[in-house]
């Protein structure tokens, strides 16, 4: 099933909570964005390569929007995040932040608006790590700026041998904002992210890999696809309530203490565990035949 999530039609999937089955197959187009669903998988393709995919006002406004409608569906078992053209992106359009400094009272405006434009685009990171599913992001290519706060939010990263990491917002006289720092230092060592923080040098894929950015390396974009998608199909053929759960632990435990990442899995499980999806799983294995397990419910709005 292939679908691209218009505006009209992500605000209605937002109004209602739609039975699995009414979930349309549509066929639209983004501006920045191509999205499709096939076996579990929700495939995103940044569609701006004349553009080098650079993220501009309608970016931020749009992949918070397909994340959610598809994360609220319920029917994705994984996402994947890739691109088009030579580059996966040269991150963002500063366009977004163009205001000029004015006097002192615009200054104040200014400054007080940014920081709420900027707390949006953080959210639109942060989507990435609140989705029930995981998200894969397939880098080819620079992924430049923006582009590294996008994949550090992402569950896993995986490249080309043609791709590079830069944090690019030292180049040009600012501090990374979006959530490169909170991030970067969490995923490979502390070093390395001052590093790439202090100097703007760019990390090619090869030594992306060795330091844990990403979990393996492709000879091309081609091979990349096909092995992303491979192991979004790995994914997509687990109990999705045991993804979920996996997914919360990791992001928990990464910001919390040991002792309490140990309570927080027991408390989850104690609610949350359901035998019957380990006796499918079991029994799948046995018999030797995908397992059937019960897929995370389409998310439902709080009454009023």
């Amino acid at each position: 099933m292939v679908i691209a999530l218009g505006r009209a039609a992500a605000s209605f999937l937002w109004t209602l909570p739609l039975p699995r089955d009414t979930l349309p197959g549509m066929s639209e187009r983004y501006e920045c964005f191509e999205v499709s669903l096939s076996d579990g998988i929700a495939h995103l393709r940044m569609c701006r390569p004349e553009k080098r995919n650079s993220m501009i006002r309608s970016f931020w406004r749009e992949l918070p929007e397909i994340i959610r409608t598809i994360d609220d569906g319920g029917e994705a078992r994984v996402v994947v995040i890739s691109s088009t053209g030579p580059h996966f992106t040269a991150g963002m359009d500063l366009a977004v932040f163009a205001e000029g400094a004015g006097d002192d009272v615009a200054k104040v405006v200014r400054g007080v608006n940014t920081y709420d434009t900027i707390q949006v685009l953080q959210d639109t990171f942060s989507c990435l790590e609140r989705c029930r599913v995981p998200v894969i992001a397939a880098v080819q290519g620079g992924c430049i700026g923006g582009g590294v706060d996008l994949v550090t939010a992402c569950d896993m990263r995986y490249a080309s041998a043609d791709a590079f990491f830069c944090v690019q917002e030292i180049n040009i006289g600012m501090t990374a904002d979006v959530g490169t720092f909170p991030r970067l230092a969490k995923i490979i060592p502390e070093g390395v992210a001052r590093e790439m923080a202090y100097t703007g040098r760019r990390l090619p894929a090869d030594r992306a890999r060795e330091i844990g950015l990403v979990n393996e390396v492709f000879a091309d974009a081609e091979r990349l696809i096909e092995g992303v998608m491979q192991v979004a199909s790995e994914i997509a053929a687990k109990s999705p309530l045991a993804v979920y759960g996996s997914k919360r632990m990791l992001n928990y435990a990464r910001d919390h203490s040991t002792a309490d990442a140990l309570d927080y899995i027991g408390v989850w499980n104690a609610s949350m565990f359901q035998p019957a999806e380990m006796a499918e799983a079991f029994a799948a294995k046995r018999e030797k035949r995908a397992g059937v397990f019960t897929p995370l419910p389409a998310r439902r709005k709080p009454l009023g």
